[in-house]
């Protein structure tokens, strides 16, 4: 054998590194496939709460009339209303939470798209504002805030995300 082709344990390690080296580059997410950074329009912003905490954190905000609360849960689609058309346009619907207690979602339309094949029992996960009323509340803010003073909401529908 020429000593350009012989085997030798520098070789071998080398080959191993080699095989390694590309076994990683071949395995690795690639742009496409890694979710987006936290904050981007693809990105629900992540809460650190479960949604059971979140359920809770409804209710006692109803209970104590708290408003202008940010929260991330879920709930079961009750009821899809016609939408608001004055001013900024909002498509509406109420959410059953697994509590029991009602939600309207109230999403802007103007400034996000409309949650396409909404229909009753569907569930829809949310990251919005809380405001009080008597009914049980309201949840908007699901969407991007193009003057960014807000934190951006979103609504995620069948694995789409609405903002």
């Amino acid at each position: 054998m020429s000593r350009k082709h012989r085997i030798t344990p520098k070789n071998i390690i080398a080959g191993i590194v080699l095989t390694l080296v590309v076994a990683y580059l071949m395995n690795r997410p690639t742009p496409q496939q890694s979710s987006p950074p936290q904050g981007s329009p693809q990105a629900p912003v992540a809460d650190n709460r479960t949604s059971t905490d979140a359920v809770e954190q409804l209710k006692q905000a109803f209970e104590n009339r708290q408003s202008d609360l940010q929260v991330q849960a879920s709930g079961v689609v009750t009821k899809v209303l016609a939408d608001d058309n004055k001013g900024s346009r909002h498509q509406r619907f109420i959410i059953r939470l697994s509590s029991g207690q009602t939600l309207l979602v109230a999403h802007n339309i103007d400034l996000a798209p409309r949650v396409a094949n909404l229909k009753m029992g569907d569930t829809i996960d949310f990251y919005g504002e809380y405001e009080w009323n008597s009914q049980g509340g309201v949840i908007h803010w699901t969407h991007h805030d193009p003057d960014k003073t807000h934190p951006d909401g979103w609504l995620r529908h069948r694995g789409k995300i609405y903002q």
